[in-house]
């Protein structure tokens, strides 16, 4: 069991490693790539660089500083977080324990943009399998997404509810792992219904009766693995106190996803606030 999982490797991510670890605490960052300052071609804004730096190149940096100190790096994707005694969280090729978890993975910045579901949302639109299940036991619903989170929380559903289908809305469907998945490919033109989702219909015009929608495109966000344990959201940001402690004990989250200035100085500022209060003694 570690001391400290870090969920993320961006700037918030590294900045909480690197204090964490030096307070002598286990760290592990779980990664799943680079994220948005990897595509970020040249930063000009950020202090201590007057010729400016690429993004790749400052993440690098960032990711060989705390190597250095001894934090535990592993490339894997998160699909599920949950507390029993410790925190316990899923990826796609492991499990992994920890005392405390900081969630620094950024915003998910991929939006549905298909009528109907902001329309619905809390009237059978869901964002949270674990969550919500429960509300649609036997009946027919659909996942949104076409990745190792789309098939998270398909598995989730399945014991629960009558039938589930993935929506791939014309993306191509990630290796399912030997699974037994139902995959519609097909481009969906809009969900309907009257007080709650009824139907989705393709822009084949064909229709397929549904109670429930659960959206998974991409990775989960901090967002997604906040919600799995009843963390407070407020208009799509996590709440947090002024030690980036999350409404949930022990479970921190930094950077974007918190809100705010969405700048690197503010990630940074905000995982080196995290790193120092977890574990606080």
């Amino acid at each position: 069991m570690y001391d400290v999982l870090i969920v993320g490797s961006g700037p918030a991510g590294i900045s909480a490693a690197i204090y964490a670890k030096r307070r002598n605490l286990s760290v592990l960052v779980l990664s799943n790539g680079n994220g948005a300052l990897g595509k970020t071609k040249y930063i000009q804004n950020y202090y201590g660089f007057p010729e400016g730096i690429s993004g790749k190149e400052l993440y690098e940096n960032g990711i060989k500083q705390a190597q250095n100190l001894g934090v535990e790096l592993i490339e894997d994707e998160v699909v599920a977080l949950e507390y029993m005694q410790s925190f316990e969280i899923e990826t796609v090729n492991s499990h992994y324990k920890a005392k405390s978890v900081i969630l620094a993975t950024g915003t998910n910045r991929k939006v549905a943009n298909i009528k109907g579901i902001q329309e619905y949302e809390g009237k059978g639109v869901s964002y949270c399998a674990i969550c919500d299940a429960f509300f649609y036991r036997g009946k027919d619903v659909v996942v949104l997404g076409s990745g190792n989170y789309a098939i998270h929380e398909m598995e989730a559903l399945k014991p629960v509810v009558n039938s589930v289908i993935i929506l791939t809305n014309g993306e191509q469907m990630v290796e399912n792992r030997e699974l037994e998945i139902e995959v519609t490919s097909k481009k969906i033109r809009e969900f309907r219904g009257d007080s709650t989702i009824q139907e989705v219909e393709f822009e084949d015009n064909t229709k397929i009766p549904i109670s429930g929608v659960f959206v998974a495109q991409g990775t989960a966000s901090s967002n997604d693995l906040a919600r799995k344990i009843g963390a407070r959201i407020e208009n799509n940001h996590i709440v947090v106190d002024e030690n980036m402690q999350t409404t949930v004990k022990g479970l921190y989250a930094c950077g974007d996803c918190t809100g705010g200035l969405l700048q690197i100085s503010k990630a940074i500022y905000e995982g080196a606030l995290a790193g120092l209060a977890v574990l606080k003694s």
